[in-house]
């Protein structure tokens, strides 16, 4: 059997955007645990397609920071420029341009299950899961307070 290769967005992104360009779709499986619990790593994948108009609060598109870092957050403010911040996060990111858009998530794989982002479901956790931030960050805070002070 094949171990599966490790390979770099950067190394990925020129295959990537030359699909993009052609209007096609791309799945890949992104990393890292900022969009916890929606996108899990290693098992969850992403459709992702061409961005075509500005985008709207709740998109969750694939966007380059000025230092080259490849970012797939939630837009939770649409202005001049969108504010991202991922569902694992409490920090906004703000100032994100419509140019250092690169794609848009069409739809997820939850395991092997396909969700679409425009389904109902998807659409209430994506409202639940921002407005209920300040209380999840609470939460995290006093979970972080009892395990430092009671469960040494």
């Amino acid at each position: 059997m094949n171990k599966p290769m490790n390979v770099t967005m950067e190394s990925l992104m020129p295959i990537i955007e030359e699909q993009l360009l052609r209007g096609q779709s791309v799945r890949f499986a992104p990393q890292g645990i900022s969009m916890l619990p929606m996108i899990r790593q290693n098992i969850d994948s992403v459709i992702i397609s061409p961005v075509s108009d500005k985008l709207k609060k709740y998109d969750l598109p694939l966007y380059r920071r000025p230092n080259g870092k490849f970012i797939l957050h939630r837009i939770v403010e649409v202005g001049d420029t969108y504010t991202c911040m991922g569902d694992n996060q409490f920090v906004k990111e703000h100032g994100v341009k419509h140019d250092q858009m690169i794609a848009v998530v069409t739809a997820f794989y939850r395991g092997d299950r396909r969700i679409e982002i425009n389904n109902w479901c998807y659409q209430m956790y994506c409202r639940l899961w921002y407005h209920s931030r300040h209380i999840r960050r609470f939460w995290r805070r006093g979970c972080g307070w009892l395990r430092r002070h009671l469960w040494r």
